[in-house]
């Protein structure tokens, strides 16, 4: 059973360890010091900036971590984003990782999307969608995600988490269910 618990200054060891495995590193490029955690990850865990970090858990095992907000709670990205692909007033973002290497490439990644977005629905009830680019490169995740039912409503030019990247990403979404 997949789970999800906000992220607190405890785990900070975990994620930080999470981020310096090769499988995450390529893609997220992050500092992986506990002051860069620290300073990266505090201030959602303290609720002080409107996006969500959270832990996924299979069956209260930590396996992930996800990343939750509005769109429009960051202007910039909106901006970003705007040329390709206009993100609706109440579209949600996620981002995301499966943090054990030996746990990837077995549906667990599907899975955690599955049910995150699931709960997206319950805890942002105005949300009409959730709007996720990727990477082109980053098959896998996109790959992912379509098999969590998002489909690709367009290629965009956007600034690369990792500067060896290419621009180009993949925007995927999905639309809130009927009620």
């Amino acid at each position: 059973m997949i789970t999800f618990r906000r992220v607190t200054e405890n785990d900070f060891p975990l994620l930080a360890r999470w981020l310096s495995h090769p499988h995450v590193a390529r893609w997220w490029n992050h500092e992986v010091t506990a002051e860069a955690v620290a300073r990266d990850f505090g201030a959602s865990a303290r609720g002080e900036e409107p996006s969500e970090d959270s832990l996924a858990l299979d069956d209260g095992t930590p396996v992930g971590l996800l990343q939750r907000a509005r769109w429009h709670d960051y202007p910039e990205y909106v901006d970003e984003l705007a040329p390709f692909w206009p993100a609706p007033a109440e579209a949600v973002t996620i981002d995301y990782l499966i943090g054990e290497g030996r746990l990837v490439g077995n549906g667990l990644g599907t899975r955690v999307l599955i049910e995150f977005t699931a709960d997206t629905w319950r805890r942002y009830p105005a949300a009409t969608c959730v709007v996720v680019p990727v990477a082109a490169g980053n098959v896998a995740s996109w790959r992912a995600l379509e098999k969590a039912g998002y489909r690709r409503v367009a290629e965009a030019h956007l600034t690369p988490d990792n500067p060896i990247d290419p621009t180009d990403h993949v925007v995927m979404a999905i639309d809130r269910p009927a009620r």
